[in-house]
Formats: structure tokens, sequence, C-alpha cells
């Protein structure tokens, strides 16, 4: 049947319309990529692993780049909004979605708290929001009684914005992009203009002063993985581009590229820029420290003379991960409304308000953000776990990605990465590196969040009862993965193990892991005729829900 045009823009006007761009994609991606890590990642990365840490940052983009091209090809295929948690629903049933959506719920509702300590580190300069402390040999800025107070207040400010303000604030926030790229810009030109010392690049231990096994830590502890989560937003937007075979994989690969350039330019300006006797007070790179330095690139710029410069990242470190704050206050409680609306989690997280705002959902991730203060009272002890959460939710990407190349091989893929099963193995095994560099100190906190997830679920069950959860096709891999995950970190060297795997061999184990479950979920994915059931489950409720959340009035 033929549409007139008439008939095609009013069916278009009640859905997404699709009038993002080429640029407008890459350019959210990127806008999203830089939050609040850069702010810090220079000085932390320069602590874990001295100059090498130039190295790290392009091996956590490559890493991140390997996971980002699997969702470019789900992405474009499905283009639906909450998709990391849709897909594992189409290939292994309900229970693999609940725990992928719990996890990224988790990592999510994480993520607005430590945009609010971003906030109030630099904003020390001005009030006692944070105090140094030295947490197991790392120094760490931790919120003081005011910083809490404060953290609360901010907190509610991005639920009052999103309950009343969301789609005024989204006209703004395209500004903001503009602001986060113009400013980091500007900081590696003016770092390399005042000073580089090439004598920092070998200073205090050498180039490796950690050796490989600093440089590895600090892609998963520093906010170097941290750094490039955001490219999910080429993803997210899939639906609303006018060509998403061409501007989905331009976004999320460009994204990755373009910030990847940026920061290891900026690593390398921050350490050229450092004073030799800055250098000679610390004696090692694990100790660097300078005055002002809760806010390192603020306080190094006023040390070279350039208070101009530092007055406008104190501007941008309240400008950058404010807009961040506000936009995961947003994503999170869209989560919770989606395991609402699927049945895994209480009705109450699926009702709207007139206005298409999901309140309990963003109440919820309000007190839950409080909570999260309280074991992670800093900005550096914190990021380990997001980043853990974050790309653990990303890593069942991989693997139904692989399982729909032979569930439903004639689907049409507008985007289709090469090299068979190449890629979807070396992003699962990318993912199961990053989440074990995080150290056992986080790793036993995550899963400590996974088995509260876990409990819920079967309340959920006990209580109301939940859809069929697809058991045999999502745990048979889900919690083995999760269940030798854990024991390879605990008997591993990084962040708390003890020792048992050395650097050598821990990396080969996690390979041979990441073969093993990868061809265990294999075997175990759904009948093609029970992922066609989910496959249209997944976008009747995607369309629902677009369709409620897009109600509220102008």
């Amino acid at each position: 049947m033929v549409t007139s045009p008439t008939e095609a823009e009013a069916a278009d006007s009640h859905g997404l319309r699709r009038h993002v761009g080429r640029t407008g994609l890459l350019f959210a991606s990127v806008g999203s990529i830089i939050g609040s890590g850069w702010l810090f990642g220079a000085l932390n990365a320069a602590q874990q692993a001295g100059p090498a840490s130039i190295i790290s940052w392009p091996i956590g983009a490559i890493m991140i780049g390997l996971i980002a091209l699997v969702y470019a090809e789900l992405g474009t295929m499905f283009p639906l909004s909450g998709g990391v948690v849709r897909f594992p629903h189409m290939s292994y049933g309900s229970f693999a979605s609940y725990l992928t959506g719990w996890i990224t719920w988790v990592a999510v509702v994480t993520t607005a708290p430590i945009e609010v300590e971003a906030v109030l580190q630099y904003a020390t300069k001005y009030a006692g929001f944070t105090t140094k402390h030295t947490v197991n040999g790392e120094i760490v800025h931790t919120l003081t009684t005011l910083g809490y107070l404060t953290a609360v207040i901010l907190m509610a400010v991005f639920v009052v914005i999103n309950y009343f303000g969301i789609r005024w604030f989204a006209r703004v926030n395209n500004v903001l992009v503009w602001w986060k790229l113009f400013i980091i810009v500007l900081v590696v030109i003016a770092f390399f203009a005042a000073a580089f010392h090439p004598g920092n690049f070998t200073a205090m231990g050498g180039f490796k002063p950690e050796g490989w096994h600093g440089i590895f830590t600090a892609i998963a502890t520093s906010g170097i993985v941290f750094s490039y989560l955001g490219f999910r937003q080429g993803i997210e937007l899939a639906g609303e581009t006018d060509n998403p075979k061409r501007n989905v994989p331009f976004a999320v690969i460009g994204s990755v590229l373009i910030t990847g350039v940026i920061y290891v330019a900026l690593q390398a300006a921050f350490i050229g820029a450092l004073g030799p006797d800055i250098l000679a007070k610390s004696h090692t790179w694990a100790n660097l420290s300078f005055e002002n330095d809760f806010g390192p690139l603020a306080a190094l710029a006023s040390l070279l003379g350039m208070g101009w410069l530092a007055v406008l990242l104190y501007i941008d470190a309240i400008a950058s991960p404010g807009d961040t704050g506000f936009i995961y206050t947003t994503v999170s409680s869209r989560i919770s409304y989606a395991m609402g609306k699927n049945g895994n989690a209480p009705q109450s997280l699926a009702k709207t308000t007139d206005r298409g705002v999901p309140f309990v959902s963003l109440l919820v991730a309000f007190v839950v953000g409080l909570i999260v203060f309280l074991p992670f009272p800093s900005w550096q002890q914190l990021v380990g776990f997001i980043t853990s959460a974050t790309v653990m939710s990303f890593a069942s990407g991989p693997l139904v990605l692989s399982a729909m190349r032979k569930q439903i091989p004639e689907q049409n893929r507008p985007f289709k990465i090469p090299g068979g099963h190449i890629i979807p193995v070396l992003a699962f095994w990318s993912s199961n590196l990053i989440v074990y560099w995080s150290g056992w100190t986080t790793v036993w906190k995550l899963m400590v969040a996974v088995l509260l997830g876990l409990v819920l679920l079967v309340f959920f069950q006990m209580r109301n009862g939940t859809p069929p959860m697809d058991l045999k096709s999502g745990a048979s891999w889900y919690l083995p993965w999760l269940a030798l995950l854990t024991l390879v970190s605990y008997l591993g060297d990084y962040g708390g193990g003890t020792g048992t795997l050395g650097f050598g061999v821990s990396i080969p184990i996690l390979f041979v892991l990441s073969v093993v479950v990868y061809a265990i979920s294999q075997w175990s994915a759904l009948d093609r005729e029970r992922v066609q059931e989910h496959i249209a489950q997944s976008v009747a409720e995607a369309e629902l829900e677009e369709q409620e959340l897009g109600a509220a009035p102008e």
C-alpha cells in the first residue's frame, strides 16, 4: 500500500520523528561521553599508571569500541529505546532480560550520585564539601556533612527538573554539548601552550612505573572506561535518525574515536604541564598531589598562571556533571518503569502522571541515589563500581548478537560487523577483563547487588507472579558466568584479591571463561518461534512506552 505524504506525516506525528541527522547523532554520543570522567581521569590515571596512562586511554577506547560495534548492529536491527535490556529478552527470555535490566538499573541509578560528587569535589574550592583522605593507599576526596546535605539537595533538583522541566532542559542540553566539547579542547591546547616538560614522561620510576598491571588497573578504576560509556546514546537514539544504516555506526564508532584522541591528548598535556616542583614533592606517581587537587585540572591551570581557564573549569565542573546527572536520573526512572511494565517489578513503578512522568520511579531513583553516598562517599570510590556494572550490563550484547544470527538469519541488518564470531567474542572478553581489572573490592560489592536483584525477583514471583522466566535459556549461562567471574576476581591480584592468579595467568583464564560461556549461551538460546514472539512483544511494549512517556503536555 502506498502512503500519501499527508498520511505519513500524521503517522509520524504520533511516533518517533526521524529528525536526528548524522552529525546530530554523533554529537549526542560525544556530549554524553564527555561527563565528569575527564575532570578527574587525567590525575587518577597518572597516579595509577604514571606516564604510561597515555596507553591506557587508547586501550580503553578499543575495548569499548568492540562493545559499541556489537550494539551498532543490534541497534540498527531493532532501533528501540532501552535496547540494552530488550535485546536479551528477545534471544533468552525474561530471566536474562530481568537480570540485565537490574544490573543496568544499578549502573544508571548510581551515575547521578557520582556526578553530584564530581560537582561537590570541584566546589570544595568555595566551601568544605569534601575532605582529603587516604583509603587503601589511594588518595580520595570524601563528602563532609555539608557535602552530604548539599548532595541531597542536588539529587532533589534532578527529580524536580525531571518532573516539571524535562522538555525545556532537553533544549538546553543541546547547548551544553557544544560547551563541554569546547572546554575540553580548550584545556588541551592551553596546557600544551603554557608548559611542556618532556622529562616528566621518564621521571619517578620511568615511563611504566607500575608496569602493565598499572596500565590495566587505570583503564577500569581511574575513570577511563567510565569516560567512554556515553557511546550508548547513539544506540538509544537509533529510532530517531533518518538513516540508521549510515548514521548509527558513524555516531557510535566516531564518538569513541574522537573522544579517544582528545583524551590521549589531555593526558599527555596534563603530564607534560606538571611542574618539576610538583614531581619532586610527590616522589612517586602514586602519591602525585598538589594544592587544591580536589579540582585537579582547575588547580593545575591556576598553577600555570591561567586563572581565567580555572574559572571556566570550575563552571564546567557544575554544568557538565549536572547535565549528565540529570540525564541519568531520567534514564534510571525509565528503566524501572520498563521493568514494572514487564511484570518484573512492582506495577507502581510503571504508573505515570498526567505529565507523562513515572513519578514513583523517579522517587525510587532519588532514594537509592542517596543511599549510594554511604558506601561510596567519593567520586574515586564510586567510579570503579559504575564502570563494572555498566560494562557488565553491556556484556550480554555480544552473546545476543551471535544467537540472533542463528535464530533470525533473515532479519534485515542495516549494519553488520564482519568477521563472524571474532568481534563478539573479543567484545565479551573485553567486558570481563574490565570488570576483573576493577578489583575484588569492587566486584564483590557488585555481586552483592546482583544477589539482591535475584532475591527481589523471587519475592516478586511469590507475591505477584511474573512472566515465564525461560530459566533454561537465560540462567544456564548467566549464573555460571557471574559465579566464575566472581571466583577469578577473588583469586586475582587486582583490588584486594588473594593474588593466587598472577597477572600473566588471569588474562588467558578469562579468555577461556569468555569462550566457554559464549558457547553455552549459543547452545541455550531460545528457538526461532519463541524469539519471534519476544521480538513482537518487545516492539509492542516499546511503542506503548513511547506513547505513554511522550504524552506529557508541552
